[in-house]
Formats: structure tokens, C-alpha cells, sequence
């Protein structure tokens, strides 16, 4: 037991076949980038809608523009067994209910034809710090972000999990960081003894994700701290 989490382990440790979407962001190039590099994860499928730009031996890709439909790629997205889904737009500007059709319906789309396909599937959800679980807060982006958090729950995976990371510390030479980071990055060793839960490093993100496959966690949402916990399992 760890901080009072109880990790289930599986008898038979299974090899990891992962979907990402959004690597072509932040968050997808580092989950991505963990995943080439753990010995757990024998193959990787980008799913983006512009070509990446990465190769690797464990590394496939399909460019493909609509995630709406998925039927003309249906075929390629069978025999996976985790999708760490990463995809996501920045609320600033948008209006509701496109923001609602870009982070909610976009992403049930995908998830629900996933869930059809490979109902062994673990399914790993970018959600965001302060989701609002009741649906009924203040805070649009919140409240169809808990939406979206609550509907990927219902559906018939082998096992669901949602990720509210906050700060990410960034690898170097990753090239998708934010610009923003470059001025800020340099408060994380200051700050996260300070804001232990407020702050992650994308590798703790990317590594917590492929552990939800094999080492199952008691949360199905998972905190700052709950991340940083399942990252050191």
C-alpha cells in the first residue's frame, strides 16, 4: 500500500499495444515518447489528423482527418489494448457548444468505436485540474470536461481511467512543449516541494498512464497526486 492506494497487480503482465491521440501536442508527444522507450510496450498507433513527423521500429501512423468517422479506418484500430488518448483544444475563444463538440462528442466518437472494437481495452483520458465531476459548475470547460470524464466511465472498456494532471515539467527536446513553458519551467524545482500536487513531469504523466494497463489503480480519477503515486508503482 502507497499513501493509502492499494495497487491490484495482474498475474500475467500483458504487452502493451497503445492508440495515442495527440501527438502532434504537448501531452501526446510525451506519452508517446515513454511509450517508445518502456520495455512493457511493444507497438504504438498515432492516430492525427496532420502527419507527425516521428519514426521509430514500435511506431505506426495513421493520418486521417475526420474523427467523427472512423469507418474507413476501422480495420487498423483492432488488436490494441490501451489507447492513452491526449487530444484536446484549448478552450480560449470558443464557444460553447463547439467546444462541447470538440472535447465531448469528438472524443465519445472515438472512445465508443474503440470500446466496440477491443473491449479488452484500457482507455487513459487527458481530462484537467478542477473538472467538474457534477456537471453543474461555473466553469464551461469544466463542466463538459466532467461530461466527457463521466460518459468514458459508462462505456464497456476492460478498464477506464481519467487523468487531471495540472503543471507539466517538460523533457528536453520534445517539439511540442508550449512556448510559454520556456519562461516558467525553470520555477519547477523551486515550486514542487512547495505544490506537490498542483505539479507532475510529463514523464511521471506518460509512465502513470502505461502502469494503469498493467497495475490497476483503486481511482478511476486521478488527481495530481494520484498520478505522481501511480508513476512510481
Amino acid at each position: 500500500m502507497i499513501l493509502g492506494i492499494t495497487f491490484a497487480f495482474s498475474i500475467k503482465l500483458m504487452k502493451i499495444r497503445a492508440i495515442i491521440t495527440g501527438a502532434t501536442g504537448m501531452v501526446g508527444e510525451g506519452v508517446m515518447y515513454e511509450c517508445l522507450q518502456h520495455p512493457d510496450v511493444e507497438a504504438v498507433l498515432l492516430i492525427n489528423r496532420k502527419p507527425s513527423g516521428f519514426t521509430h521500429p514500435k511506431l505506426k501512423e495513421i493520418v486521417h482527418a475526420d474523427f467523427f468517422n472512423l469507418a474507413p479506418i476501422e480495420d487498423q484500430l483492432k488488436g490494441y489494448n490501451a489507447c492513452f488518448f491526449c487530444a484536446g483544444v484549448s478552450v480560449i475563444g470558443m464557444k460553447e457548444e463547439d467546444y462541447y463538440k470538440i472535447t465531448h462528442d469528438l472524443t465519445l466518437n472515438v472512445a465508443t468505436t474503440l470500446a466496440r472494437l477491443n473491449p479488452d481495452m484500457t482507455f487513459t483520458y487527458v481530462s484537467g485540474k478542477s473538472t467538474d465531476s457534477t456537471e453543474q459548475g461555473k466553469s464551461m470547460w469544466a463542466r463538459i470536461k466532467g461530461k466527457t470524464e463521466n460518459d468514458l466511465l459508462k462505456l464497456p472498456f476492460r478498464q477506464a481511467y481519467m487523468f487531471r494532471p495540472g503543471y507539466m515539467h517538460s523533457h528536453p527536446g520534445l517539439k511540442n512543449t508550449l512556448p510559454a513553458y520556456k519562461y516558467v519551467s525553470w520555477l519547477y524545482p523551486i515550486l514542487k516541494p512547495v505544490m506537490p500536487n498542483y505539479m507532475s513531469t510529463l514523464k511521471d504523466v506518460g509512465i502513470a498512464m502505461i502502469n494503469t494497463v498493467n497495475k490497476r489503480y483503486s481511482k478511476k480519477i486521478l488527481e495530481v497526486a494520484d498520478i505522481n503515486t501511480l508513476a512510481k508503482a
